[in-house]
């Protein structure tokens, strides 16, 4: 089989695993970050269009050029959008549209208009502003998407502590593939044969896509399905992005009251242990409202929920590594001590004592 029929054959398996995957977030059978997959499947959807044309000449033996098609371009310039709006709902499910995201159309209205123009005939400036258009769109909700993703990292470390199959990693590793490969495309349209590079980029752009549906379709819920506990943590996360995290909440006496409780709590019961230990969990333990236990540790302890508690948990494990009599692995240890994970023990654990287990039981 040459590289011609070989590449033609991933295109096939592109456009196929892209509309499967997009049909399945789309169903989305496990009910899971809803609106989330949602948009994410229509992104899926929206991406495959751009092997359309590819297909249709496999298909009928004939090309046609559907990038040229005024429907089609206009439907994958909308493909950047819904891929921030998925980021948008995975890091926040809550969110609602309003009248102030009409902001998200005015790109798509001026490409829209620029379409228009070059139906009309007047290629010259439509298509180079057209152009224009598609990499600032792409570049400005690429930038955006990974911005939110980020903040997202930091935010769920105020309520969760562990972070491992919440924090949107794969998303994050997307982005900076898709980016990767799009200026490397641009490089070869410009000095060389873009042509002598479809083989390459089509099997990047197919392990990306298998890439994304094992992480996408293996995706937990972020957030409590409880909608109350969900707007609670939320509204925590958005008071931290509004500097309200340096207000008073409550009196110095109540902050000392709780953190007195919580460290007594800490050392006694050891609820770091559980690994699904949240903060809804620990304030429902001390008999306090979210919020004040996120102050306590925000401004009592100057850290946050995922840092205060994952100490006590390197402090655990150091005393099981110590144990010179001791069976456990290191992974024993790690799950032993609240952890639900090796890579994240390892790395919290070289984090707070700069040493990895291995070596600080050595």
């Amino acid at each position: 089989m040459n590289t011609s029929a070989f590449n033609s054959f991933i295109v096939i398996l592109i456009y196929g695993s892209l509309v499967l995957l997009s049909l399945l977030k789309l169903t989305n059978p496990l009910k899971v970050n809803r609106k989330a997959n949602f948009w994410f499947g229509l992104f899926l959807f929206l991406w495959s269009t751009f092997w359309l044309d590819e297909i249709f000449f496999f298909i009928t033996g004939s090309a046609i050029e559907f990038h040229s098609l005024f429907l089609v371009r206009f439907i994958q310039y909308l493909t950047p959008v819904f891929f921030y709006f998925s980021v948008l709902f995975y890091t926040n499910p809550s969110f609602k549209f309003g009248i102030k995201d009409f902001k998200f159309l005015l790109f798509p209205a001026v490409f829209l208009m620029c379409l228009g123009g070059i139906a009309l005939g007047y290629s010259n400036p439509f298509e180079y502003l057209s152009i224009m258009l598609i990499l600032i769109q792409a570049l400005f909700y690429t930038g955006l998407s990974y911005i939110t993703i980020r903040k997202h990292q930091k935010k769920i470390q105020q309520f969760s502590s562990n972070t491992e199959g919440i924090n949107l990693n794969w998303l994050e590793y997307i982005i900076l593939v898709l980016l990767i490969v799009n200026v490397i495309y641009v490089i070869y349209n410009l000095f060389y044969d873009p042509k002598s590079l479809n083989f390459f980029i089509n099997t990047v752009f197919l392990l990306v896509i298998y890439f994304v549906g094992y992480y996408s379709l293996k995706q937990k819920e972020i957030y409590p399905l409880e909608e109350k506990q969900r707007e609670e943590l939320i509204s925590i996360n958005d008071n931290n992005d509004s500097e309200e995290i340096k207000k008073k909440l409550i009196s110095d006496e109540e902050l000392y009251k709780i953190k007195t409780s919580l460290e007594n709590l800490m050392n006694t019961q050891k609820p770091y242990l559980d690994s699904e230990l949240n903060l809804i969990k620990l304030a429902e333990m001390l008999a306090v409202s979210t919020h004040h236990l996120s102050y306590v540790i925000n401004t009592g302890f100057g850290k946050n929920f995922f840092q205060y508690v994952n100490e006590f948990r390197v402090e655990y494990a150091q005393k099981l590594l110590k144990e010179t009599h001791s069976k456990l692995s290191v992974l024993g240890i790690a799950y032993e001590s609240g952890f639900n994970s090796k890579t994240s023990f390892n790395t919290t654990f070289k984090k707070v004592t700069g040493k990895t287990p291995s070596e600080f039981r050595k």
